[in-house]
């Protein structure tokens, strides 16, 4: 099995999901479990630290596409952020990032987030 690594932190209606190591097939389904785990609302913005992730293969990318269905499902967002060389051309040949808002920084990602958060209430 592959190294992954999930913490988190909450933020006033924003979970932020920081995710080390590799995101593949043989750890894939921890990151939606994670998320369903740590959550504070079900409506919660979602933001994921992309930014320690050194390696998502499909699995990993559908794990990440979970996550953010999840979210919408539940009246929230998921935004991937500051994915590194690796995670970004699998969003990119995929063309997920077409579809997708990946912010290039995570400061990007909570700022988003938190306005969302703030216009939900």
């Amino acid at each position: 099995m592959t190294s992954l690594t999930l913490t988190h932190h909450n933020l006033p209606g924003v979970t932020v999901i920081v995710v080390s190591g590799e995101l593949d097939i043989t750890n894939d389904t921890q990151l939606p479990a994670f998320l369903a785990r740590v959550r504070r609302r079900p409506a919660d913005q979602v933001v994921l630290d992309l930014t320690e992730l050194t390696f998502m293969d499909s699995f990993g990318l559908r794990a990440v596409l979970i996550c953010h269905a999840d979210a919408l499902a539940r009246g929230g967002d998921a935004r991937p952020a500051a994915p590194q060389h690796g995670p970004v051309q699998v969003l990119a040949v995929t063309g997920v990032d077409a579809h997708l808002t990946v912010h290039d920084t995570v400061k990007q990602a909570l700022l988003v987030a938190m306005a969302a958060a703030e216009s939900a209430i």
